[in-house]
């Protein structure tokens, strides 16, 4: 294994779904600052990123989430809580939207991208409001996984969190207004030097019953 390899496997192996954070030690403003453009540059589907990531630290905030997330005290004492949402309507001005936005980062003409436009707008019109929701779901997770892995490099603790009353989530923080619905949350800080799950050996199955070499 090359340096890097080995820091990646150690990284990997030290992170774990913090149950105790240290409310006394928030995460650095650049630490955090690079947390979100990891989040920003997660890949999606056509690249329409039906999602928004409402960041929460204020304190007072996160203790009313406590009441949301069936009294789990991570979303307290994490310096960070991360509620991860899906856009409830993707509809043909949202793929313009992107397409604005390829057209301004890379400098072409929108003609070119029309075949691709309305492709993808067949395809996003095409879909039950049921069937929208678990796409967009889908993608979402992505952005979840993405996040834990940054953090997990950047040394800073995370605690996915499905167990969490969306509907309570959006009210408080205002997204059901804004036309995004929570699917799952993020805690992220640093664990508290007496969780005692942070010590225990990862329990995985062996390689080969999860990995197929084709």
């Amino acid at each position: 294994m090359t340096s890097i390899d080995q820091h990646l496997m150690k990284q990997l192996t030290w992170r774990y779904a913090t149950q105790k954070f240290d409310p006394t030690r928030p995460i650095p403003a650049d630490t955090w600052g690079a947390l979100e453009r990891a989040l920003v540059l997660t890949p999606s589907s056509f690249g329409l990123q039906p999602w928004r990531f409402a960041v929460v630290t204020n304190p007072e905030t996160r203790k009313q989430l406590v009441a949301c997330s069936f009294g789990q005290k991570q979303v307290a004492d994490a310096s960070h809580v991360v509620a991860f949402a899906i856009r409830k309507q993707i509809d043909a001005s949202h793929v313009d939207k992107h397409i604005d936005r390829v057209v301004e980062i890379r400098s072409t003409d929108r003609e070119s991208l029309e075949r691709f436009r309305n492709a993808t707008v067949g395809y996003v019109g095409s879909l039950s409001e049921a069937r929208q929701t678990e796409w967009a779901a889908r993608q979402v997770y992505i952005a979840l996984g993405a996040f834990m892995t940054a953090a997990a490099m950047l040394g800073v603790d995370t605690c996915p969190m499905e167990g969490i009353i969306p509907a309570k989530f959006d009210e408080l923080l205002g997204l059901d207004t804004q036309g995004y619905a929570t699917v799952v949350a993020c805690c992220a800080g640093y664990r508290a030097a007496d969780d005692k799950y942070a010590g225990l050996p990862k329990v995985r199955f062996d390689p080969n019953d999860v990995i197929t070499r084709i």
